[in-house]
């Protein structure tokens, strides 16, 4: 009977070890699924922010070089409208003058675009 109770006693304390290494087990293991799902929404997040500034820039709503575009020309416009209304000139020196002006700004812009595929071209090649 002695014995009987021994070999009870030592199956019982092998039941609590391995329900305190399962324990054990079971918290390392939640802690390792608690940094996987944090490190999985992080990626998601990341992914999710890419898609979305790449539809925005799909539907053209990121890019607001065409809207800064739109403003400068009607800047342009206002100011030419102005210029024109209180030029101290006469209408051929207003006239000159404004041809003199826009044969600048085209030689400016040509240059500009010529340099930037020129820059293109070198950078392709």
């Amino acid at each position: 009977m002695k014995n009987f109770f021994k070999l009870l006693l030592g199956t019982s304390l092998c039941f609590l070890e391995q329900s305190d290494r399962s324990k054990n087990v079971r918290r390392r293991a939640a802690g390792k699924i608690g940094d996987l799902r944090d490190a999985v929404q992080q990626r998601y997040e990341d992914a999710a922010d890419r898609v979305a500034k790449a539809s925005r820039a799909i539907r053209g709503q990121d890019n607001q070089s065409l809207g800064n575009a739109l403003r400068l020309a009607a800047g342009v416009g206002v100011g030419f409208a102005v210029g024109l209304l209180l030029a101290p000139a006469s209408g051929q020196e207003t006239r000159s003058a404004i041809a003199g002006s826009v044969q600048q700004f085209g030689n400016k812009v040509r240059k500009q675009v010529f340099s930037q595929d020129a820059r293109a071209t070198a950078n392709v090649g």
